[in-house]
C-alpha cells in the first residue's frame, strides 16, 4: 500500500495557470509561487466582491482519536465528486502548522487519493504566510520591550504585559522564560511567554480581516498589556500596526493549489480549533463563494470545537450563512469512543460501535441546535463490515440525518459521488435556518455556559479566582458583547481528554480569560490545553527525511 506522499510525488501535477482557468481565473489575477502554487491578486479579489454567492457546506468530525476520521480527506474527495457531477465547486481549506507536522498529527493536505498538491510544500513552508505571522508577532513583542527598555513612556506595567511571542513549532521550553537578563542594555527583566503561531492572536485576525483598512484596525485593537492605572495598552499606542501590516501585506492573499484530479483548492489560514478558532480565512471563503456555485470548507477537530466555533465566531463575525454540514465519522473511531484499544478496531464489535455510538449522538443533536441540515458520513475502511455500517445508517436516519459512506481515500472522487448526491439532495430539500447558539448581549459567563452545557454536555461551570477577576475586568472594559473561543481538549466533549464518548455529570473547569480585542473575540482556557504543545517522546520528525535528489519522505 502506497503512502499519502508516495502518491501525491507520483502526481502529474498542472501549470498553477491551467487550474485557475478551470474557474475563470486568468493568469494575469494570480500572484505565482513557483509553477503549482499562487495567491489570488488584490485586483482580482476586488473584481469578484459584487459576484453571487454559491453554497456553503460544513465539513467537520466527531471527536478525534488514534483511529484517525480523515475529515480532510473527506473535504477534498467530497470536492472531487461534486467536479464529477459536474459542479462549479472549490474547496477552501486551512494551512498546516509545522508543529503537528514533526509532532504527532502530521500534515493537512487529506490522504490517500483525495489530497491537495504540492504535499510537501503545502506542509512545510508553503508561500510563506505563517512566517509573516510570526515576524508581526515578534515584531509587536520587539517594539513592546524596545519601549519599555527606552524609557517607558505609557507607564506600562511589566507586571501585566500580556502579549506573547510566538514560533510554528511545538517546543514546551518556551511556554514559561525569561527575557531581558544580561547587563542594563539588554532589556528589563521580566518573566515572557510563547505561544505556537496558530494560537497567535495575529493568525486569527489574518483569518478574520475583510481588508488591509480591517486588518489595519484589528491590528491597532491589539491589547499587549495594561498600564499603572490598569489601563489596556495597544499595538496602536507602540505605533506597530504600519510595520505589522507590511509585513502581513503578501500574506493576506489566499492560496490557490490544486486537488490529485487538478481542480483547484484555496487554502488560506491556519489556526488550531482546541486552542483558537479553527477556520480557514473569511477572505478565502468569501472568496470561494463568489467563484464557485458550490464551497466545501471544514473547521478544525470534532464539531464541539471547530464547528461551534464556525457558527458562533466566524459566521457571526463575516455574515456567513452555511447551507449544510457533513459529519464525519468511522466505524473504528465509535468503536474507540466504545472501550475497545486501538489493536482490536478492525474486529468486528457491534456492542462496542453501540456504545460508543453516543458521541456521534451528541455531535448531531449539537449540529441541529445550529438548525442547519445534516449529513452524516463513514469514511470507510475494508475492516467495516455490513452489520457495522447498517448500524450506523439507521441510526443516523432515525435521527433525521441523511446517511452515506466515502471511500473517496482509495477511491478520489469516484468514492464520493454517493455522499455527494446526499449532499445535494439536503441543499435540495433541507434549507437552513442558520443561527448562533447564542446572543451577543449574553454575559460572558452566559456565553461560556451556554457552550458548556449545550455543545459539551457539562452540568455547570466552575472558575479559578483568576478567570474571575479577568471575566469581571474584561466586562468592565467593555468586551461583554464578544463571541467566546473556547480553548479545550480536542479528544472529548468535557475538558478531561481521557473521558470518552458521551460524558455526563462533569463540571467544567475554566482556568484563564483573556481578550484577543482585534480579533473580536474573548479567549477561555479549560482544563488543562496548553497554547504551546510539547513533542511527543517518539515525534514524527524522526522519520522525515530528504534524499541526495531533492526529494522529501516520511511526510504524512
Amino acid at each position: 500500500m502506497k503512502t499519502d506522499i508516495q502518491i501525491a510525488q507520483e502526481a502529474k501535477l498542472l501549470p498553477i495557470t491551467q487550474v485557475a482557468e478551470k474557474l475563470g481565473v486568468s493568469a494575469d489575477d494570480l500572484e505565482l509561487y513557483g509553477k503549482y502554487k499562487a495567491k489570488l491578486s488584490e485586483d482580482y479579489l476586488r473584481k469578484i466582491e459584487k459576484n453571487p454567492k454559491g453554497k456553503l457546506i460544513l465539513v467537520t468530525a466527531i471527536n478525534p482519536t488514534p483511529a484517525g476520521e480523515g475529515k480532510t480527506t473527506v473535504s477534498v474527495g467530497l470536492g472531487e465528486a461534486f467536479h464529477k457531477l459536474d459542479k462549479k465547486t472549490l474547496i477552501a481549506l486551512r494551512e498546516p502548522s509545522l508543529g503537528p507536522c514533526f509532532g504527532i498529527k502530521g500534515g493537512a493536505a487529506g490522504g490517500g487519493y483525495a489530497q491537495v498538491v504540492p504535499m510537501e510544500d503545502l506542509n512545510l513552508h508553503f508561500t510563506g504566510d505563517f512566517h509573516a505571522i510570526t515576524s508581526a508577532n515578534n515584531l509587536l513583542a520587539a517594539l513592546l520591550d524596545n519601549h519599555i527598555q527606552q524609557g517607558n513612556e505609557l507607564r506600562i506595567d511589566t507586571r501585566q504585559i500580556v502579549w506573547k511571542r510566538c514560533v510554528d513549532m511545538n517546543d514546551r521550553a518556551l511556554r514559561n522564560i525569561v527575557v531581558g537578563l544580561g547587563n542594563k542594555m539588554d532589556g528589563v527583566v521580566r518573566e515572557d511567554h510563547f505561544v505556537i503561531t496558530v494560537a497567535s492572536e495575529i493568525m486569527a485576525i489574518l483569518c478574520l480581516a475583510k481588508d488591509m483598512d480591517d486588518l489595519k484596525e484589528r491590528l491597532g485593537k491589539i491589547i499587549v498589556a495594561y498600564d499603572m492605572d490598569n489601563n489596556p495598552v495597544t499595538a496602536a499606542d507602540l505605533q506597530a500596526v504600519g510595520a505589522m501590516a507590511a509585513l502581513l501585506k503578501d500574506a493576506m492573499m489566499p492560496n490557490m493549489i490544486q486537488t490529485l484530479e487538478g481542480n483547484p483548492a484555496i487554502i488560506h489560514g491556519g489556526p488550531f480549533a482546541n486552542i483558537a478558532h479553527g477556520c480557514n480565512s473569511v477572505r478565502a471563503t468569501l472568496a470561494a463563494l463568489r467563484m464557485a456555485d458550490y464551497v466545501i470548507t471544514e473547521a478544525g477537530f470534532g464539531a464541539d470545537l471547530g464547528a461551534e466555533k464556525f457558527f458562533d465566531i466566524k459566521c457571526r463575525l463575516a455574515g456567513l450563512k452555511p447551507d449544510a454540514v457533513v459529519l464525519v465519522a468511522t466505524i473504528k473511531a465509535l468503536k474507540y469512543n466504545g472501550g475497545v484499544p486501538k489493536a482490536e478496531l478492525t474486529k468486528e464489535n457491534l456492542d462496542a460501535l453501540k456504545k460508543g455510538i453516543v458521541n456521534l449522538e451528541k455531535h448531531i443533536e449539537n449540529l441541529q441546535k445550529y438548525k442547519v441540515p445534516v449529513v452524516v458520513t463513514l469514511n470507510s475502511f475494508v475492516s467495516d463490515t455490513d452489520a457495522e455500517k447498517n448500524f450506523v445508517k439507521e441510526f443516523c436516519e432515525s435521527r433525521g440525518c441523511e446517511f452515506a459512506l466515502a471511500d473517496v481515500w482509495g477511491k478520489g472522487g469516484e468514492g464520493g459521488i454517493a455522499l455527494a448526491e446526499k449532499v445535494l439532495k439536503t441543499l435540495e430539500e433541507k434549507p437552513s435556518g442558520f443561527e448562533p447558539i447564542y446572543g451577543s448581549d449574553l454575559s460572558l459567563k452566559e456565553k461560556i455556559e451556554t457552550v458548556a452545557k449545550e455543545i459539551y454536555g457539562a452540568d455547570g461551570v466552575n472558575y479559578s479566582p483568576a478567570a474571575e477577576k479577568q471575566l469581571e475586568k474584561l466586562s468592565q472594559l467593555g468586551f461583554g458583547n464578544m463571541p467566546v473561543c473556547m480553548a479545550k481538549t480536542q479528544y472529548s466533549l468535557s475538558d478531561d481528554p481521557s473521558l470518552l464518548g458521551r460524558p455526563q455529570g462533569f463540571t467544567m473547569q475554566v482556568r484563564e480569560v483573556y481578550v484577543s480585542a482585534g480579533a473580536g473575540f474573548v479567549v477561555v482556557l479549560t482544563g488543562a490545553v496548553m497554547t504551546m504543545p510539547g513533542l511527543p517522546k517518539q515525534p514524527a520528525a524522526f522519520s522525515i527525511d530528504v534524499n541526495k535528489n531533492g526529494e522529501i519522505t516520511g511526510l504524512f
